[in-house]
């Protein structure tokens, strides 16, 4: 049985030192490269030729350690600092006596102002295209806030005028403080932990970021991609109060409220209490002048609607009315007793002209109605038309009609008397 290669069993382990060596081997492979950072830390050590410094990533919580001749930082093209900006190149290093990882840096160059300005404008477009900083997705400030979230440096003059400012216009605001650093490589990791903790506070209405004044390079960490899609993804409003007036970091672009101070920010989140009650009081002397106002025309209204000749006197157009319908009745009534009393008289000609045209009139004033029995005239052989359709005595019209022998029935005026006829007279009786 064959014997395990070195360092793949515990009967054959590797030595520290040739792992170490062998990292070191590894490493020293890879070829020299650019990065790009922030200066967290540079410690120049008296009587030491090497400078250490730690490279911190802007936007994560992640560093690098640089070693570098000592003339690389005194003689660098701009003072180098903590929070500086830089461009360094180096080649990986790991040192087998220590076993630790670190990048040997032969050249450092400072970011240029020209240059972070155009990286900026870069971000700017990129989160502006992403809907980021789109005014309909501004979330509304509330009109009294019932805690404000506040993230400034420790004991700054940010805090102290905010806190100030809006204890005096409302003395019983509240305030959720978190104080973080405002500059430099730890700036953003920590603002942005200050934010995911206020925004879980539901007790947090609004949240202010606020730094005051500062050079562009101070301002720097609140132009970074990592607070700003940190800000667009809280759900509280956020105030951002970075600087003065004429800054302006991406920061305050994606915030819910720009204010160009942190003064400025205390007086547009807290109201002015005094200026509130002096609204409330002019508000009451207002709607109480607008309810007497109303009142007092209602009133008059009223007053004319009871002055009003319908309301003050209202039996008048009754009795007006009762007048007029007497006076219909009267009218009515007479002319209907002229009507009845006219044709009263109508009927009485007529009836005149009845009586006056009537048989019993005429057999009155010495005329007779003469008739010849029915059965008598078919005996006779005389037969007329109006005897057969009626069959009883009728009306004597010719003397045709009463031959000899005929008997006939005269009528007068006070009776009927029968006679036998004779036949035709041949006397004259107009002679």
């Amino acid at each position: 049985m064959s014997a395990a290669a070195p360092g793949q069993s515990a009967d054959n382990p590797f030595p520290v030192r040739g792992v170490a060596i062998r990292v070191a081997g590894w490493i020293d492979k890879l070829g020299a490269v650019w990065v790009e950072g922030q200066i967290a830390q540079l410690t120049l050590r008296p009587g030491s030729n090497t400078a250490f410094i730690t490279l911190r990533d802007p936007a994560a919580d992640m560093s690098l350690a640089l070693t570098c001749p000592r003339d690389v930082v005194v003689n660098a093209p701009v003072k180098m600092t903590d929070g500086t900006r830089v461009v360094v190149f180096g080649k990986p290093n790991f040192y087998t006596g220590r076993g630790s990882f670190s990048l040997r840096v032969s050249e450092i160059r400072a970011v240029g102002l020209g240059e972070l300005l155009l990286r900026i404008e870069r971000l700017r477009k990129l989160l502006d295209a992403e809907g980021l900083f789109d005014p309909r997705l501004k979330r509304p400030i509330p009109f009294l806030p019932n805690t404000i979230g506040l993230i400034t440096g420790r004991a700054s003059a940010a805090e102290h005028d905010i806190t100030a400012v809006a204890t005096s216009r409302w003395p019983a605001v509240r305030f959720a403080v978190r104080n973080t650093v405002v500059q430099g490589p730890n700036a953003v990791p920590q603002v942005v932990e200050a934010l995911r903790a206020l925004d879980a506070d539901a007790d947090v209405d609004v949240i202010v970021l606020a730094r005051g004044g500062g050079t562009f390079e101070d301002l720097l960490p609140f132009s970074d991609e990592t607070l700003c899609r940190a800000i667009a993804r809280c759900s509280t409003p956020i105030v951002s109060a970075i600087g003065h007036e004429p800054d302006n970091p991406l920061c305050d672009l994606v915030a819910d409220l720009r204010a160009a101070t942190p003064t400025d920010a205390a007086k547009r989140i807290v109201p002015d209490a005094a200026a509130e009650q002096s609204l409330v009081n002019d508000m009451r002397r207002r709607s109480a002048r607008a309810l007497r106002n109303w009142v007092n025309r209602e009133q008059h209204t009223l007053a004319q609607l009871r002055s009003r000749p319908v309301l003050a006197r209202p039996l008048e157009a009754v009795q007006g009315r009762t007048e007029e319908i007497h006076r219909a009745r009267a009218a009515a009534r007479r002319d209907i007793t002229r009507l009845v009393a006219r044709e009263s008289e109508r009927i009485g000609h007529l009836s005149a002209r009845l009586t006056t045209l009537g048989p019993a009139a005429t057999l009155a004033r010495g005329y007779a109605v003469v008739q010849i029995a029915a059965q008598t005239a078919v005996q006779s052989g005389v037969q007329t038309q109006a005897a057969v359709a009626s069959g009883s005595a009728h009306v004597l019209r010719s003397v045709a009609d009463a031959p000899a022998g005929a008997r006939l029935r005269v009528r007068l005026a006070d009776g009927a008397v029968t006679a036998i006829s004779e036949g035709p007279a041949t006397e004259d009786w107009g002679n």
